[in-house]
């Protein structure tokens, strides 16, 4: 760990397993057959969970930007973050993957773009067909829930940790569309610990990356800045206390303190899950500057 002028701790995260390099090249290599993009984002993090090579990596083709998980985020930055996004051009659609809330609206923006793609063909003399969609997004964003839903069954294998997908694969939604779902791909260098930290909160490179004790001040540190009162509902604890107290006061809480020994471990994987399964509330980490 390095510090820069001001005291503040940067690290240079390097995991980008070969199964991300493999997933670009082959998406690279496939693009021409590809129509429309869905890009995926987590509304908790909808900054930190945007990678901005998707932009290179897809090129000009139509995109539609999809902010999930908004059961769990705070809705009234997501619609901040809905407009932002708009303005720099995206087509956004906020989903519910868990509730299939705005599911129908995603996909009247995969048909809107898919008439007007199949429109161009006519002009061109050619007869319609199948719309491909890609479906793309950093590790445990919603990908393969996404399109189960759509599936209407369980087509691709889900899970809370980043890698579960490990290869593409071509999944028939109905006789007009099919998606090609990806691995989740981050970009080579996490190089912003900020935003290093923000992913592995919430599960999008592997906890093991970084250390469990900086995750876990690093959720306390948020809330006590963005949520206080959130804080205080789930752990009984005040923004004013120091880290240590609060440690001391959420081991007593959940019984992992034995002779006045704090069980660290047990503490900081309590928080994290507390965070990942929206005990500490509706949140959003990300902020607009």
């Amino acid at each position: 760990m390095n510090e820069n002028n001001n005291g503040v701790n940067r690290s240079v995260i390097n995991w980008y397993p070969g199964h991300m390099v493999k997933t670009k090249r082959e998406i690279e290599q496939l693009l021409n057959l590809i129509d429309i993009v869905i890009e995926i984002i987590d509304a908790r993090i909808p900054i930190s969970s945007k990678n901005k090579d998707i932009d290179t990596l897809v090129k000009n083709k139509p995109r539609i930007l999809a902010m999930s998980k908004i059961d769990l985020c705070d809705i009234n930055k997501t619609l901040s973050f809905k407009e932002y996004y708009e303005n720099l051009g995206y087509k956004v659609i906020t989903v519910d993957l868990m509730n299939n809330k705005n599911l129908d609206k995603l996909l009247k923006a995969i048909n809107d773009e898919a008439v007007i793609l199949n429109e161009k063909r006519k002009k061109k003399g050619l007869k319609e067909r199948k719309i491909r969609v890609l479906v793309l997004g950093i590790p445990n964003v919603g990908k393969s829930t996404l399109i189960n839903r759509l599936v209407g069954k369980k087509a691709t294998q889900v899970g809370d940790k980043p890698g579960i997908t490990k290869k593409l694969e071509w999944i028939r939604i109905n006789k007009t569309m099919e998606l090609l779902d990806t691995p989740g791909i981050l970009w080579p260098k996490l190089d912003n610990e900020e935003i290093a930290l923000n992913l592995a909160s919430l599960s999008s490179i592997k906890q093991e990356i970084l250390d469990i004790e900086q995750i876990a001040i690093h959720i306390i540190n948020k809330l006590k800045k963005l949520y206080p009162l959130n804080l205080e509902k789930r752990y009984n604890i005040t923004k004013e206390e120091d880290n240590q107290e609060i440690i001391a006061k959420i081991a007593k809480k959940i019984g992992a303190m034995k002779n006045n020994e704090i069980d660290y471990d047990r503490v900081y994987l309590c928080i994290l899950k507390d965070l990942k399964e929206g005990y500490l509330g509706k949140i959003t980490m990300d902020e607009l500057k």
